[in-house]
Parts: C-alpha cells; sequence; structure tokens
C-alpha cells in the first residue's frame, strides 16, 4: 500500500486529459438534435485540450462508431462500459508517490449519494479502469467521493463542502474527521475548508449536492477565486455570500488568510427549467492553457480576463458550455488531469 502521497495542484505539470464519451442514457438525451449537441460539445472540449496535450477518451462500445465521426485522430480512444460520461466524477484522482511517481485514488461512485435518476453500475468501475489503463498503481478507498467534490493547492489545503462528502446517501455516519483522516491518507490533504454548500441548481433533483468545482478554485497557494453572484434576485446570491463568509472565517494549510478574488457570475440569471448554476470557476487548466467555460454572456470576455491574470503565461481558450451546464456540469467536471511524473 503506497503511504505518503499527495494530490498536486491542477497547474502543476501534466501528462495528459482523460475523458469519457457520452453514452445513451440522461446526458445524451432524448432526441437526435440534443443527442448530436452533446456529442458535438463533448468533442469541442476533447479538442481544444488536444491543442495543448494529449487526450485519452474512454467510450461504450455500444458508441463506437459514433464517436469515430466527432473526434479526430488526434484523441486517442478506449472503449469501456459506461453509464455517464462525467470523468471528473466517475473517474480516479491521480496523486504523486514519495518518489515523484504517479498513483490514482479509485474512490467509491455512487451516482452522486444515490439518487433515484442514476445508474452507476458501470461507472463505479472506471476509476480502477482508468488507473489500470494508465499504467499506476490503485489506491483504493472506500470513501463515496467524487473528483469534482474537491479541489486542492498541492500544499496540503483541500476545499469540500458538508453537504457532499457528509450527505446522508454518500457517507452516513462520518465525521468531518472521519473524511478528513481518509483525505489525508489518500491524496495527503493537512488542512480541510469545510463550505456550508454548492450553488442552488447543483442542490436540486439533478444536481451533485454541492460540488466545490463551480463554486471556488484555488489558481495559487493561499488565494481562492469565488464564484459571486450580485443579482439579488438569484438564490445564489446569497449563496455567495454564505461561502464567501465560510472563506473569509478561514485559513490555508499554511495559516495565510486567503486573497479573495471575485469572479462574476454570468449576467444570465435563468433558462427553461430556472434559475441556472452557469459558472466560470468550472474551468481546466492543462499544459500552456486554460479551457473556460463561455455562455453566449456578457460576462464571458471578463471571465477570460480573470482567468489569463490568475494563471499567467496560458492560453485561454472558451468552449461553449451551455449544453454541458444543461445536463449538469462543466467542462472542469467532464475531464480528469492526469500529472506528469514529478522530478525528484
Amino acid at each position: 500500500m503506497l503511504s505518503g502521497t499527495v494530490m498536486p495542484a491542477e497547474s502543476a505539470p501534466q501528462e495528459k486529459i482523460w475523458m469519457a464519451f457520452p453514452s445513451e442514457g440522461y446526458s445524451l438525451g432524448d432526441t437526435e438534435q440534443t443527442r448530436h449537441e452533446a456529442r458535438a460539445t463533448w468533442a469541442a472540449v476533447a479538442h481544444a485540450v488536444a491543442e495543448f496535450e494529449p487526450v485519452t477518451i474512454l467510450v461504450d462500445p455500444n458508441e463506437r462508431a459514433t464517436a469515430d465521426r466527432y473526434l479526430s485522430s488526434a484523441i486517442e480512444i478506449i472503449e469501456a462500459p459506461l453509464n455517464d460520461a462525467w470523468m471528473r466524477d466517475i473517474g480516479p484522482t491521480f496523486v504523486h508517490a514519495p518518489d515523484g511517481s504517479v498513483a490514482a485514488v479509485d474512490w467509491v461512485f455512487n451516482g452522486w449519494g444515490a439518487q433515484e435518476w442514476a445508474q452507476w453500475d458501470r461507472d463505479a468501475n472506471i476509476g480502477r479502469f482508468v488507473a489500470e489503463a494508465a499504467g499506476v498503481p490503485v489506491i483504493p478507498s472506500d470513501l463515496v467521493n467524487e473528483g469534482g467534490g474537491i479541489h486542492v493547492d498541492g500544499e496540503g489545503t483541500v476545499l469540500l463542502t458538508d453537504t457532499v462528502q457528509l450527505d446522508p446517501g454518500r457517507n452516513p455516519g462520518l465525521t468531518r474527521a472521519d473524511v478528513e483522516a481518509e483525505l489525508t491518507r489518500t491524496i495527503g490533504s493537512t488542512h480541510a475548508v469545510w463550505l456550508p454548500c454548492g450553488l442552488t441548481r447543483d442542490s436540486e433533483r439533478f444536481g451533485t449536492r454541492g460540488h466545490v468545482d463551480i463554486v471556488a478554485a484555488i489558481t495559487a497557494p493561499g488565494r481562492l477565486l469565488l464564484h459571486t453572484q450580485r443579482n439579488e434576485s438569484h438564490p445564489d446570491c446569497q449563496v455567495s455570500r454564505t461561502v464567501r463568509a465560510a472563506i473569509e472565517a478561514s485559513h490555508d494549510g499554511s495559516g495565510r488568510s486567503w486573497e479573495i478574488i471575485e469572479m462574476p457570475a454570468p449576467a444570465t440569471l435563468t433558462d427553461d427549467d430556472g434559475y441556472v448554476d452557469y459558472s466560470y470557476i468550472n474551468h481546466l487548466v492543462v499544459n500552456g492553457g486554460v479551457i473556460a467555460c463561455a455562455f453566449g454572456d456578457a460576462h464571458d470576455r471578463d471571465a477570460a480576463a480573470i482567468l489569463a491574470e490568475q494563471y499567467p503565461g496560458r492560453k485561454v481558450v472558451a468552449v461553449d458550455a451551455r449544453p454541458l451546464f444543461e445536463r449538469g456540469g462543466g467542462i472542469h467536471c467532464i475531464t480528469q488531469q492526469q500529472p506528469a511524473p514529478r522530478p525528484i
């Protein structure tokens, strides 16, 4: 059993990005139009990433012929049985071992808290499948957790939410101390910052119950990017205040107070299903770049400028993420980075 493993910051050098292609079910949709929209959007993200580094995408065998039409030869395809396509959550979390080599934590995945609409009999196997395909050791965990439910600074600090790791549908009976101990064992966290909740829609029926990766992101040690809804008519305006208060009352693993950079929420407030949880926080950092969410929104340009400031020297590439958020997530949610081995 490996010990002393540490999850690096997402800005650390990467080997590749892992994804999954939408298969029959909730994310794909019921009509040809919605199916095309889903496939085209996942493919657009894959091709944006491929401009910076390798991409490997899992494809259900039943979708292979279709995937071949949407994905260029630049994308490596591996067939695997899938229920859905949210690789951040169904895949493993990669970590560095003390010798700088890479390993993968295989969390328990149970459909975001055993939600009645979710299926996960196939997706529950993807963490180990990806680790083995990557050729790295597997670190098994009994914690029900998803990659979108944690965010780290690479120096021991982890962000998480009470409504995810302490969700009775995920980890009944576990305390904060129990969760923190397992995160220390698996990803090397030494200091946890617990946020009280996630965004409003993400807490509704088809949400994750509060993933941190649309709320806050650590862009550098001691510096945090915070989703900020300023429109009083949107319920996330109060959520933003509540989360900010929790962050201001906390510190990072080195004892530093947070430098909070506000990331304005998109100007768009609603869609056909109610208040949106559109968030620019849900970006992906890659080697030399940032793949950013766009929403055809007045704030897209400002958000891209903030990301460029937060990740100097990286090119910001925006992809329309509305089809992803309509299905329950964003660009960060459908991707998972595999870090490069760390030189010792």
